[in-house]
């Protein structure tokens, strides 16, 4: 008897080979299905191997033989069929007096090994990349692996004081495009700076007209500190520059606004008015028009109701463009989502300047240049504490940039 192996990527093919070799006497012992070893398993599929036996007097000298239909196979896939017709008809077939399963449950098999070794696969893949990024970083100048470490050290902190993603991958795209291979890091880092700085832009803060009255308004959510920034800046005009200043509110809805606004007017010696209709607005409008200033605190509108909204644009349409500038005041603790919405619904109405008030009560301030970048709208006053008039100012652009590095500068 002649026992021989064959091996193919598919049964069929196996058996034909054992056909074309032993001729049809041949009988199929062994059916089993070989799993690549090492390294490259996950890139090639399994092969299937058959053992097929022959009595060697059935073999006829100078070639092929000819098959006909045997009880006496020892194996089940040929039973009382022939050849071609058990290669077709596969859910017949039986490996190695296995009992076959189901054809849903051999479905479901398939699909989790698949599933595995799309698995196994993908970690096979990022293993290479991470071992070729590896490889990559050895090549490099060791000069070149600081300036890298330095770019991602200054994306770190920009992240970490709150600076959109978005806005960070940008600045580091715009300083990657000047990094050359003899800069230092000390270049890299003022070029950073220097990029925040221009990011931020110069703050414009009240200015005055000779001989024209301006009405400043200023607009913003409920409890952001307008009341106490307006005081501060009525003190500083008032004390500091030497200006004829007056006040109004429309403030009605809190009575204590009011009254906390009126006891500043009293002690700088200023006139304070309180509006309740734009019709009363724009009287006052008239009866002010020769102070140099005029500061008008709005009621705190949530910037969800759009009724409210309505009702300040409609307050800032008594006056003028070229008569009036418009503050909206946001505070430096309110989280960057509501601050995104805050300035959307704000710049349906209007055009403004940026004031930011509790600088005090925050670590971070990445909330300024993300504002900046989001809005395009100038920058102005900061106010970091309750004192009147000392705690505000124009906000500083270089402190700003030298924070958001973490003192780098």
């Amino acid at each position: 008897m002649i026992i021989k192996k064959y091996q193919a990527e598919t049964e069929t093919e196996a058996i034909l080979l054992a056909k074309n070799e032993l001729g049809k006497d041949a009988i199929v012992m062994n059916i089993k299905t070989i799993s690549p070893k090492g390294v490259y398993r996950l890139f090639r599929k399994p092969s299937v191997e058959i053992t097929a036996a022959v009595d060697d007097t059935g073999i006829l000298s100078g070639g092929k033989k000819e098959i006909e239909n045997t009880p006496n196979l020892k194996s089940s896939f040929f039973t009382n069929t022939s050849l071609e017709s058990t290669l077709v008809d596969k859910n017949s077939t039986l490996k190695s007096n296995v009992i076959s399963t189901s054809a849903d449950d051999a479905s479901a098999i398939e699909k989790k090994l698949n599933g595995l070794q799309e698995l196994l696969e993908k970690q096979m893949l990022e293993r290479q990349n991470e071992k070729k990024e590896q490889e990559e970083i050895k090549q490099k100048d060791p000069e070149e692996q600081k300036r890298e470490a330095c770019i991602q050290l200054v994306y770190d902190q920009l992240l970490r004081n709150e600076v959109d993603e978005k806005f960070v991958t940008q600045l580091v795209k715009e300083i990657e495009s000047k990094i050359t291979k003899d800069i230092t890091i000390d270049n890299i880092l003022s070029h950073v700076y220097q990029k925040i700085i221009l990011k931020l832009g110069q703050p414009k803060t009240i200015e005055v007209q000779e001989d024209k009255c301006k009405f400043i308004f200023f607009i913003g959510p409920t409890g952001v500190g307008k009341t106490t920034t307006i005081a501060k800046i009525a003190s500083d005009l008032k004390l500091n520059r030497k200006l004829k200043v007056a006040m109004l509110t429309s403030d009605t809805y809190r009575i204590a606004a009011v009254d906390q606004l009126r006891t500043y007017a009293n002690i700088l010696g200023i006139p304070m008015k309180v509006i309740y209709t734009e019709e009363e607005m724009m009287k006052a409008r008239e009866e002010l028009l020769d102070y140099d200033i005029v500061l008008v605190d709005t009621a705190g509108r949530s910037h969800k109701n759009k009724e409210q909204r309505d009702d300040v644009e409609r307050l800032l349409g008594t006056v003028s463009e070229d008569e009036k500038e418009i503050y909206l005041v946001l505070s430096a603790t309110t989280k960057y989502k509501d601050l995104i919405r805050i300035t959307e619904n704000y710049s349906e109405i209007t055009n403004y300047r940026i004031i930011f008030t509790k600088l005090d009560e925050t670590i971070s301030v990445g909330n300024i240049l993300n504002i900046r970048m989001l809005t395009n709208a100038e920058l102005s006053y900061a106010t970091c504490g309750q004192n009147v008039p000392d705690d505000i100012g124009k906000i500083d652009t270089q402190e700003t940039a030298k924070k958001l590095l973490g003192g780098f500068e």
